[in-house]
């Protein structure tokens, strides 16, 4: 079963990694899904982990103090919102546009309800 974190783990930092190059692939997300896998997997990648530097810039701080800077909030928000635009508008589906408008919205109202901007 640890093989099966570990492999996961590095597939979602990956895509975290591509998503600090695309901006329409949310990094926060798939590091913190990598923290969960890796922690896990082995004690030595999750050290691995939270001594890397996409970790170091992107999730330690959200992870000790439990908010974000404005700036990463909003860009964060704006880049997913992008993404669910795209997809909203390649959709034919009515059932799966309501999805994801409540998609949108619940996003937001955690943001902006639960993770504390400094």
């Amino acid at each position: 079963m640890k093989i099966v974190f570990l492999s996961l783990g590095f597939f979602s930092f990956s895509l975290g990694i591509i998503g600090v190059i695309l901006p329409v692939l949310p990094t926060t997300p798939f590091l913190l899904l990598a923290t969960i896998l890796f922690s896990k997997s082995s004690e030595k990648a999750d050290k691995w982990l939270k001594n890397s530097k996409v970790y170091q810039k992107h999730l330690a701080e959200f992870i000790e103090k439990k908010s974000m800077s404005r700036k990463k909030k909003w860009i964060l928000l704006v880049s997913v919102d992008l993404l669910l635009l795209v997809v909203f508008l390649s959709l034919d589906s009515l059932f799966l546009k309501i999805i994801l408008i409540i998609l949108f919205l619940t996003k937001h109202w955690y943001f902006f309800r639960f993770v504390k901007t400094y």
